[in-house]
């Protein structure tokens, strides 16, 4: 027995030398290392996390940080491909003090080079917490980064975006993330092309999510909650899909498409509560808003603008907080239920949606005559409506309406 026990020490002791984590060699230079394997850093042997993430070689690695929280006040550079910084959960947690509009931490090819032929390749972060401070910059700013991949990352309260995507053209990914209570945009991405946000929840920023002169979003199973000002906001962006989401209570807009956006999905998603409204169509053409639920909407729920035309509506609901036997649960706020408005546009249909309990009315026409409406099969209950309005170029039919 004794000596079985004094084997375990010594074996112990001579893995606290070994370097490889091999439990047999006494140093790593004597250690046979499995052919191809790469780096493995243990930031707890460095002396800042700066100098651990430096350590990884040029062919990439992993950067693995104990629990603990680390402060600093200048942005964590890395610059290497093929590269994961992982922590151990929010007990990682790297604290950005810096009080000069500083982000936290910075992706970038070594050059600092702004173009296509100076990017990097499959980075990953995952597995801790970072936050800022009102005077900090942004919490992650990846530039011209290929797959960038970001989950279970907790990104808080710094002054400016919590996580900026600039030109992670190729393939970005951002799930299972807590974004939260950053002064600027949660999400920020910008010309970037088929990108995945999924299961993130985003609480408390000013907006949530941008996505600005990209390609190919697909946004689902996210939840949106709080946001000072609007919600998902699409610029110059065409062929994506925002489905399955909860966005809830913005000041702002829940969703917004402008600025020559074209062949968007926005379905399925829940849209409550939001103080100015649910969907606004500034610049949209050629896109569909299905199956939704609009409920209790500070302003309208579904705008349809000038600028944009060639729509499908279809399958939703717009409605107050009715829930049978004559009553409604919000009572009063219940003035706030939004209908849909349209100003001006052309060759839209609105098909198949209930109407219920909305004010000032299901369907409001404004501006300049709008044309080529079709209005059909839709049901309409205590509520007005301007659908009668729409002129001889219109098809307007088969409607419920409300009893009078």
């Amino acid at each position: 027995m004794k000596r079985a026990y004094w084997f375990l020490i010594v074996a112990a002791s001579m893995s606290i030398f070994c370097g490889t984590g091999c439990q047999v060699h006494r140093s790593a230079s004597a250690c046979p290392r499995l052919p191809g394997a790469g780096a493995v850093i243990d930031a707890s042997f460095y002396p800042t996390l700066q100098a651990a993430i430096d350590a990884v070689p040029e062919g990439g690695g992993v950067v693995r940080i104990p629990p603990g929280t680390f402060e600093i006040n200048e942005p964590l550079k890395a610059s290497t491909s093929d590269l994961l910084i992982e922590g151990a959960g929010t007990a990682t947690h790297i604290k950005n003090v810096n009080v000069e509009g500083k982000p936290a931490l910075i992706l970038q090819h070594p050059s600092g080079s702004d173009d296509r032929k100076h990017e990097l390749w499959r980075i990953r972060l995952a597995n801790f917490r970072i936050t800022g401070n009102d005077k900090s910059g942004s919490g992650i700013e990846a530039r011209r980064i290929n797959e960038v991949f970001i989950d279970g990352v907790t990104v808080s309260y710094h002054g400016g975006d919590g996580i900026v995507l600039d030109n992670c053209y190729e393939d970005p990914r951002i799930c299972d993330s807590l974004i939260t209570y950053n002064k600027d945009t949660g999400l920020n991405l910008i010309g970037c092309h088929d990108i995945i946000v999924s299961s993130n929840q985003f609480e408390e920023n000013r907006d949530a999510v941008r996505c600005i002169d990209s390609y190919n979003l697909t946004m689902t199973g996210n939840n949106l909650d709080d946001h000072l000002g609007d919600g998902i906001v699409i610029e110059n962006t065409y062929g994506s899909v925002v489905s399955g989401n909860m966005i809830e209570e913005c000041r702002g807009t829940a969703i917004v498409l402008d600025r020559d956006c074209y062949g968007i999905t926005l379905s399925a998603n829940v849209i409550a509560h939001d103080e100015s409204g649910g969907i606004d169509l500034r610049d949209a053409h050629g896109c569909t808003i299905s199956a939704n639920t609009f409920t209790i909407m500070g302003g309208h729920a579904l705008a349809i603008g000038p600028n944009s035309g060639r729509i499908t509506v279809t399958g939703n609901n717009f409605s107050d907080s009715y829930i049978g036997g004559g009553k409604v649960k919000r009572g009063a706020d219940d003035r706030k239920a939004g209908g849909m408005i349209i100003v001006g546009t052309s060759d839209v249909v609105i098909s198949g949606n209930v109407f219920s309990g909305v004010r000032p009315k299901a369907l409001v026409v404004e501006g300049e005559p709008s044309k080529r409406i079709v209005f059909t099969n839709n049901v309409l209950t205590d509520v007005e409506s301007d659908h009668a309005k729409l002129d001889d170029s219109s098809l307007v039919n088969d409607n419920l309406e409300p009893v009078k």
